[in-house]
């Protein structure tokens, strides 16, 4: 007996989900647990507000998500389904990497924590999930199997597997983004160019899923069972709508997470000034060589261009000078 879908609905109509709310409530206590003790620890230098204002709202979107609006119609509609999985795996895992948790609880942990938190970061284990091929694939098959196959249809006829999605869709999605939209003390280091060119590979993915359900028959694909309400449109409508909600809002959500790493690249201190030791090395090893008949002329000093050019001309006017011979 829902109401018609829509902004209101988002925000009214809410479901109970007592493991959500437990293990956010559990999340954001412990959170601000470590950043009160940073603040105790570090008066000079407290934990960045905006860090944690953004851990918390990962935790609202994830809430929002599960327990509102959005959690709500899931069964219902399909595009709100997409709308779901879209917050899961690539909304909610970007924003709580970039709180930072795991350096936080570094910072404000001590011995035997502290080493206890290093001992499996550093595990062999750790250093295989957060290898970016593999969160790569991951994050590939997941879409792909989730809406393309069986899989899918399990999913709309079973809770359990439907839950289960869910915990699925957050931990790949923070497995695929951690080394390329964070900078937790994981083993791989990734370039700013690398972690681009991993958000425009996996493009791709989100654009064929949407572009297979856009067009899909009446047949599966794990479309809502059960009556559906009249204000709802027909079947084949809502999966065309899912197709376009994951190929046009999954390829713009990308695009913004790629516009915040140029933009992290753009603000690194450290990589700018990689940058540019070698664009100086390349500007010298390239116009240094005397432009003006010069070898190992300064090109950065005022004074040595305006003298080698004086004496280049003082060198023209001598020549005309003496007699032809």
């Amino acid at each position: 007996m829902l109401p018609p879908f829509g902004w209101q609905a988002v925000f009214t109509q809410w479901q109970q989900a007592p493991v959500v709310t437990v293990g956010v409530a559990a999340a954001a206590v412990a959170y601000l647990w470590g950043v009160a003790r940073v603040a105790r620890r570090h008066r000079v230098r407290p934990w960045p507000a905006w860090r944690t204002a953004t851990f918390l709202g990962g935790l609202a979107v994830l809430v929002l998500a599960l327990e509102g609006g959005i959690g709500s119609y899931d069964d219902v509609l399909y595009a709100d389904h997409m709308i779901q999985h879209l917050m899961l795996i690539m909304v909610v895992p970007p924003m709580l990497i970039a709180g930072q948790p795991i350096t936080l609880l570094l910072h404000a942990s001590r011995n035997p924590l502290h080493s206890w938190v290093k001992r499996p970061l550093r595990s062999r284990a750790a250093s295989f999930l957060t290898w970016p091929p593999f969160g790569f694939a991951a994050y590939a098959v997941a879409i792909v199997v989730a809406h393309l196959t069986s899989v899918a249809n399990l999913v709309a006829t079973d809770q359990t597997a439907h839950d289960a999605e869910h915990v699925a869709f957050l931990v790949l999605g923070y497995l695929f983004f951690l080394p390329v939209t964070g900078s937790e003390p994981i083993r791989w280091r990734l370039s700013y160019p690398a972690r681009l060119l991993l958000l425009f590979l996996v493009m791709p993915v989100d654009t064929f899923t949407g572009v297979v359900l856009g067009y899909g028959g009446r047949s599966g694909y794990g479309l809502p069972v059960g009556p559906r309400p009249a204000w709802a449109g027909s079947a084949v409508a809502d999966l065309h709508a899912g197709g376009a909600v994951m190929w046009v809002a999954g390829d713009a959500i990308m695009f913004v997470l790629m516009m915040f790493v140029f933009v992290r690249w753009a603000t690194d201190p450290k990589a700018s000034s990689r940058n540019r030791g070698w664009l100086e090395a390349a500007r010298r090893a390239t116009v240094a060589p005397g432009v003006t008949g010069a070898p190992g002329l300064d090109i950065d000093s005022d004074d040595d261009p305006l003298a080698a050019y004086n004496a280049y001309l003082a060198r023209l006017s001598s020549e005309r000078a003496q007699p032809p011979g």
